[in-house]
């Protein structure tokens, strides 16, 4: 079993529960957890949950542990390019053949118990994780955080990103329900930094009843843009640091948190605010506003909800040139919402459609933005590769090309953009 490649792991995987499927609750983990004593690690654990900005908090976290000398360990999700993506140690992807290993220790482990897909990579990345020994555990939250599998581990600090409406079906249909099933990450007498600061009140109100120590965005913690760079303020103590080199001005709410969950272990990692700065500026993530070739120039972004969109849209503001849109979505996702924020942005969109499980089509797509009255054009396509190609052919020297919409929208537009440079 062991000599199976990951690549027919994963197959076989998909074959049995789709990676879409979602069966919420921890019973079933927590079995086979313990049947592999990976529950509890031998290393400081920060948990990542939110509607946007998990995985540039964890990017931000393992460059800044890796500047300070310490060997992380990071587990996200989804991926772009590649699965080892998800698993990373020392920043560096971890080996197929370990991660193979890991999957078949896990199946050997869980007997009769049924595990969706993301339920067994996740015990695969804490065994995976337990055998590399690292020095600091970082787990991004895969859906809300309650009953997220990742969940199982008991975090030393916990972090709230941001609080939107997504996955709604799931985490319910305000942000008062998503806020108390996020809020779940946090345990009693363990640090909680919450990034949001419009938050609905039923998330301190959550915080509280669990005896978290709430760092709170706009009391605890505060972060402003200076000169010198970004100013984050953690009650009394005050920090100078650069900006993070990851594009964006909402960033800086990411560093902020990330920064307060790395003091917050500062007694057991021995961290100084050298090794902040220095991973601040050397982080790197992508899929987030990164930038291809010029004249035109591409945009990338992984935004596939509405917060995150008008986020982008923000960032698209420009007197110079038209916006040319790519956007795939997947299944389940608010069209009609993003693209309503992104709207004002956009001068002409190009819908295509998605391969794979949970793809729409363009058609689908372009039904969900059929009430948006636009005020260049819209087209569809058929796919994604072909979408930028025509939007390539279309676009002027001066103009830039957004493409978003999902992880998968970017990995599918990747050949066509690794030949713009």
């Amino acid at each position: 079993m062991s000599d199976i490649s990951l690549a027919t792991w994963l197959d076989r995987l998909e074959q049995r529960t789709p990676e879409s499927r979602i069966d919420l609750g921890l019973e079933r983990v927590r079995e086979v957890a313990d049947r592999l004593d990976i529950a509890r690690p031998d290393c400081p654990v920060v948990t990542v949950a939110g509607t946007n900005g998990k995985g540039s908090v964890v990017a931000m976290l393992e460059a800044m542990a890796v500047a300070g000398g310490l060997k992380p360990f990071a587990y996200t999700s989804p991926h772009i390019l590649q699965f080892a993506e998800r698993m990373r140690f020392d920043r560096a992807l971890a080996p197929d053949d370990r991660i193979a290993a890991a999957i078949a220790a896990v199946e050997r482990a869980r007997r009769q118990v049924a595990l969706t897909y993301f339920e067994h990579i996740t015990l695969a990345a804490l065994l995976l994780a337990s055998r590399m020994k690292p020095d600091v555990l970082f787990l991004e939250v895969g859906l809300g955080g309650r009953l997220d599998a990742v969940n199982l581990v008991d975090a030393d600090v916990a972090v709230l990103t941001s609080i939107g409406l997504d996955h709604t079906e799931w985490l319910g249909r305000t942000r008062a329900a998503i806020a108390r099933e996020k809020a779940g990450i946090a345990r009693s007498g363990r640090p909680v930094i919450v990034g949001e600061k419009r938050r609905p009140p039923a998330l301190e109100q959550s915080l509280s009843r669990a005896g978290a120590d709430m760092m709170l965005a706009g009391r605890q913690l505060k972060w402003r843009r200076v000169k010198s760079g970004l100013r984050v303020e953690l009650g009394q103590r005050v920090l100078d640091l650069p900006r993070p080199a990851l594009p964006g001005r909402w960033q800086e709410a990411n560093a902020a948190c990330a920064v307060a969950a790395m003091v917050a272990l500062e007694h057991r990692l021995d961290l100084n605010e050298e090794a902040l700065s220095a991973g601040l500026r050397t982080v790197s993530l992508p899929g987030r506003m990164q930038r291809f070739g010029s004249a035109p120039e591409i945009i990338v972004d992984v935004a596939h909800n509405a917060a995150a969109a008008r986020t982008l849209a923000s960032a698209l503001e420009s007197d110079q040139g038209r916006c040319l849109a790519v956007f795939a979505a997947l299944s389940g996702k608010d069209v009609k919402a993003i693209g309503r924020v992104m709207n004002d942005a956009v001068d002409h969109w190009l819908i295509a459609g998605l391969t794979g499980d949970r793809g729409q089509s363009a058609e689908q797509i372009d039904a969900g933005l059929a009430a948006i009255p636009v005020s260049g054009g819209r087209e569809t396509v058929e796919s994604v590769p072909r979408a930028l190609e025509r939007a390539l052919a279309r676009a002027r020297r001066q103009d830039r090309i957004v493409v978003f919409g999902s992880f998968r929208t970017v990995a599918e537009a990747w050949p066509t953009l690794m030949q713009q440079g």
